[in-house]
């Protein structure tokens, strides 16, 4: 489950290319915590991005 419950970031998709120019599909994940946090006075676990954490979207709860 990579995808942040506050913003909705989650995988993102692309094409890998080597210095050869060999072309691959690749996967970019979001890193992603599960933390205690406090939503609407209750404290409660989610994931959250460490994007969101960071700049204090969510409030932690310790």
């Amino acid at each position: 489950m990579a995808k942040c419950q506050i913003c909705g970031k989650s995988v993102s998709f692309g094409i890998k290319v080597s210095h050869s120019h060999r072309r691959a599909n690749k996967m970019w994940k979001p890193n992603i915590r599960r933390v205690k946090a406090v939503v609407n006075g209750t404290p409660m676990r989610l994931y959250a991005c460490t994007r969101c954490m960071r700049s204090g979207k969510v409030a932690s709860n310790g």
